[in-house]
């Protein structure tokens, strides 16, 4: 397995995609029950295939992701040959950014001296979707990218 398995909601959510999977290569739906209750190890197998097949699919889509903790935001742009990086520090350690109350003082001290940005680029390695997946797996979610856009016209 190349990502990571659905979870068991992502599969409720994708249900007939995973049929439409599955008729993709002739199994039937007592074929697949036949499968989960006597050879447990092939639906293992073809529940791993199908989630790198929609974890393959969200990846190439990507453009931006987002990492937020309580005095850090990295926001990525996934551009084509790179993924560039705008990192934003709050010094203030009574703000935390995950929150209404911290979010709101950070825009209004985002120009201030308790503010440090930094940007960067860096190229991908062998496979763009793994650098993709790894971010996410450090827990960075994926967005429609408004603060990076935002960040990057007030910084650029």
């Amino acid at each position: 397995m190349k990502y990571k398995r659905l979870s068991k909601e992502q599969f409720l959510e994708l249900h007939q995609e995973f049929i439409n999977f599955l008729a993709t290569q002739s199994i039937t739906a007592q074929e697949w029950k036949d499968i989960k209750a006597n050879k447990p190890e092939v639906a293992e197998q073809e529940l791993d295939v199908f989630s790198d097949l929609i974890w393959e699919g969200v990846l190439s889509k990507v453009t931006y992701l987002e990492n937020i903790s309580e005095r850090h935001m990295h926001l990525f742009e996934l551009a084509e040959k790179e993924m560039k990086l705008i990192s934003v520090k709050v010094l203030n350690p009574e703000i935390d950014l995950r929150t209404k109350v911290g979010f709101g003082w950070f825009k209004r001290n985002f120009q201030s001296d308790f503010v440090e940005y930094l940007t960067a680029s860096k190229a991908y390695g062998e496979d763009k979707n793994a650098d993709k997946f790894g971010l996410i797996q450090q827990g960075a979610v994926i967005t429609k990218g408004e603060l990076y856009r935002w960040f990057d016209e007030m910084i650029g």
